[in-house]
């Protein structure tokens, strides 16, 4: 993968797992994973990725429309066991009576590909917004949920 989009991929994955204020922050935090960036760097990758600021319970920070950018999944991951697919609709599978905070972390990230979901006790059903949009919608959530 090219340094280009290792970099954004890193800038993805932080910024969906913790919250970050300032550019500073998400530098630091890219350090971290070995990735050097300017300041001019990060601003046009910041820009590329469509990452906005957004006012929250916990403060100002970054985050990125429809990439889960609305609320961090780390604290739900423990909770998803699986992701499976029929290509229409996704399923995922949870610990039991977690379905419901894994539902709603899913809807509040605002994927555009993602109509709606449905909670049991340890399943979720997520409904694609195209009848057909289930496999590239699970390969996103297994990616982000870091299941495989």
């Amino acid at each position: 993968m090219p340094r280009t989009e290792a970099r954004r991929e890193a800038i993805r994955e932080i910024l969906a797992r913790r919250a970050v204020a300032t550019q500073e922050h998400l530098r630091r935090q890219l350090a971290a994973r070995g990735i050097r960036a300017a300041q001019a760097t990060l601003s046009r990758d910041m820009v590329a990725l469509g990452v906005r600021r957004t006012a929250g319970a916990g403060g100002r920070r970054y985050v990125i429309d429809g990439d889960a950018g609305a609320l961090p999944m780390e604290p739900v991951r423990r909770f998803v066991e699986a992701v499976d697919c029929n290509a229409v609709m996704v399923v995922v599978r949870t610990k039991a009576g977690a379905a419901a905070p894994v539902a709603r972390a899913l809807d509040e990230a605002r994927f555009p590909d993602l109509l709606g979901t449905v909670a049991g006790d340890d399943t979720v059903l997520v409904v694609p917004v195209v009848a057909h949009g289930g496999n590239a919608l699970a390969r996103r959530l297994r990616r982000l949920l870091g299941v495989t």
